[in-house]
């Protein structure tokens, strides 16, 4: 069993570890991260620039190729830094070139692929709806109704990422009323924001702050067939890979937060002086170090056996789960653990370690709860569904 990087991915790895230095150290995302309701439309651009929105995408359609482990390594090294800011890269990536990637036509993939790795196409996530949460299926009121050479949309979606920005919602509705399983007719748009009828409103949170989560209310919206992503009626089957590519994004995003915890607190522990010597040689400090290590090592192995079994075609709900409690609950503790270590300085808004804490905080709840998380893995492996 090899454990290790490729020469190649080490070369990417350290390609993004410079750039990420260059444009967007720990201190810049600090400061973009004030700006609660100003998208960095900047820093988005200098992703493209970089060829960050191409990566996984075949070559075929614009892209520079690569797999789920390469979008993993990415998003890793800049979640180091950025923290949440780097969900801007991380949306694009799932909910536009995954999905289309893997439920388009062939038109629709030449339609979107290029722009979307070119940086020119944003797309935000529309499933979750007000009164569900975790519970899309359970709730979904959102409906599409058949019409002449299309469908027409109403409903409201909620926690919807970067909607005010995008140029493209992947939403879901339902498209029958009387299905026999709930999980049957559903199906999957790819909604211009720009119809009329679309309208988002941005919603105030505690992390995260300048990607954008909105509520997005749908009020008569057409949407032509061309704009259906795969078979209508079976949008449920066709998400479970895009959500499972979701939970192995969002993990290493986790696991990059956990990274820049690391650092931060090492840092510290080396340079703060108290009672006569370092505040390193503190046993207690030495334990919560020692375990943001462990938590470390055990979320990198979960995420990337996720990424590497789904790059190769195999079974991942299990691992996507897996590796998404286990980053986003390391990376919480971790980071409660670095505010500690700062002490006062831990709650002040200059420091990074408290914003590392906010944004690792969602992951915890979301977009799948961690209980209901566990809930599916304890499905998986054989007991019967949880009530």
């Amino acid at each position: 069993m090899d454990f290790a990087l490729t020469d190649e991915q080490e070369a990417f790895r350290k390609t993004v570890r410079t750039w990420v230095e260059k444009e967007c150290p720990k201190e810049v995302a600090l400061e973009l991260e004030k700006k609660e309701f100003e998208y960095p439309h900047e820093l988005f651009a200098k992703m493209a620039e970089a060829g960050f929105h191409g990566i996984a995408i075949d070559e075929e359609y614009g892209g520079s190729g690569g797999t789920e482990l390469d979008q993993v390594i990415l998003i890793r090294e800049l979640a180091r830094s950025l923290g949440g800011i780097a969900w801007i890269w991380g949306i694009n990536a799932f909910a536009g070139a995954k999905s289309v990637g893997y439920y388009g036509t062939e038109e629709q993939k030449r339609r979107f692929l290029p722009d979307i790795a070119e940086g020119r196409t944003k797309f935000a996530i529309s499933l979750t709806e007000p009164a569900g949460g975790t519970d899309l299926l359970g709730v979904l009121k959102t409906t599409a109704t058949r019409s002449e050479d299309g469908w027409v949309i109403n409903g409201q979606k909620i926690w919807s990422t970067q909607a005010h920005v995008a140029d493209y919602l992947l939403l879901l509705a339902r498209t029958e009323k009387n299905p026999v399983k709930k999980t049957r007719g559903t199906t999957l748009f790819l909604v211009p924001r720009e119809t009329p009828g679309v309208e988002c409103r941005q919603i105030p949170k505690l992390g995260m702050k300048n990607v954008g989560s909105c509520e997005v209310f749908l009020d008569d919206v057409f949407v032509p067939d061309d704009l259906v992503l795969g078979e209508p009626g079976q949008a449920w089957y066709m998400l479970l890979k895009t959500l499972n590519n979701e939970r192995i994004v969002m993990s290493a995003l986790a696991l990059g937060i956990l990274d820049g915890v690391i650092e931060e607190a090492k840092r510290y522990l080396q340079e703060r002086d108290v009672f006569g010597r370092k505040l390193g040689q503190m046993q207690v400090l030495q334990h919560y170090y020692a375990d943001m290590l462990i938590a470390q090592k055990s979320a990198e192995l979960l995420v990337y056996e996720a990424a590497w079994r789904q790059a190769e075609g195999l079974e991942c709900g299990m691992h996507a789960n897996m590796a998404k409690i286990v980053a986003s609950e390391g990376a919480v503790t971790a980071a409660d653990r670095g505010i500690q270590i700062f002490g006062g300085m831990g709650y002040a808004l200059e420091t990074q370690m408290q914003r590392y804490w906010r944004d690792a905080r969602l992951y915890r709840i979301g977009p799948i709860a961690n209980e209901m998380a566990r809930n599916s893995i304890a499905e998986m492996a054989g007991l019967p569904r949880s009530f």
